[in-house]
């Protein structure tokens, strides 16, 4: 492998990978070799600009801690997550689409009981939240796990609201014997992503917004299923059309019915507005061995 060329050096480098004994590592890295080099020869980096793109990704690196992990929020914005999540995830158009995790689910989420106040005291708009998880015949799923998530008031999930240590706006439901669960909460805001990186550099030199729309998170599994990782969008929130990890889908949309105190189907439970969202969920089956 000598006085190799910008013509043959794509080729020598993947040569050496060829004992390489898993069959698919083998063929991940024959492609990223592939398309690096590809990638190199379409843009023609000078050297400086090369240093300058690793320099993006160590800073990047650097900004990772147990809490936040900026290369997830790269790819987002990228749009590589969601493009990952399309072609490993194919479900019929009755089922309940995925999108993004999110950087803010917790492994420590408490469990409750159905209808419970999840809200943790904080100060917001009532919101009751009537849901239903069914199979494609519409069938119920009962004893699905169904985890909830999702920011206050503010746009703060539980961790960055100062001074609280206590899970709040965050739970696990199961499914009772209709496939169904409720909770109440308070409404949810839109927020910007992270903007003080790597990412938000990114962001700002391709004019691009960091705010998201507002958004509840729910992650749904039940055994002989396909789980679901999804979100619910109001269908009136401004940044639909921009949300920089491009997570929202029109199937994803709901009116997030908003009622004067003593009004509407919660009227004797609170005397201030409140927000009621009632939604069903579609599981996809999974396939048969």
């Amino acid at each position: 492998m000598r006085d190799l060329t910008s013509d043959t050096i794509t080729e020598a480098v993947i040569s050496t990978m060829r004992d390489t004994q898993d069959p698919r590592l083998a063929e991940i890295l024959r492609s990223l070799v592939r398309h690096l080099h590809a990638f190199v020869r379409d843009v023609g980096p000078t050297e400086e600009e090369w240093a300058a793109g690793v320099a993006y990704l160590t800073r990047t690196g650097h900004m990772c801690t147990p809490t936040r992990q900026e290369f997830i929020l790269l790819s987002d914005v990228l749009g590589v997550t969601m493009l990952v999540d399309a072609l490993s995830v194919r479900r019929s158009a009755e089922a309940t689409q995925n999108s993004v995790l999110g950087p803010y689910f917790r492994e420590d989420r408490p469990r409750h009981s159905d209808a419970a106040d999840i809200s943790g005291g904080l100060p917001g708009t009532p919101l009751f939240f009537e849901g239903r998880v069914v199979d494609r015949e519409g069938t119920p799923v009962p004893g699905a796990g169904v985890d909830v998530w999702h920011s206050d008031a503010d746009g703060h999930y539980d961790m960055e609201v100062p001074g609280r240590s206590d899970p709040a706006m965050r739970a696990r439901f199961r499914t009772d014997e209709r496939g169904h669960f409720a909770f109440r909460s308070i409404r949810p805001a839109g927020y910007p992503i992270p903007g003080d990186g790597p990412v938000g550099e990114l962001m700002r030199a391709t004019g691009r917004s960091l705010m998201r729309p507002a958004h509840l998170h729910l992650l749904i599994e039940a055994m002989g299923f396909q789980r679901v990782t999804t979100m619910l969008f109001p269908s009136d929130d401004p940044h639909l059309d921009t949300d920089p990890v491009f997570g929202v889908k029109q199937s994803l949309l709901e009116s997030y019915d908003t009622y004067e105190p003593g009004t509407g189907p919660r009227r004797g439970l609170t005397d201030v507005p409140y927000t009621l969202l009632r939604r069903t969920f579609v599981l996809e089956a999974l396939p048969a061995d």
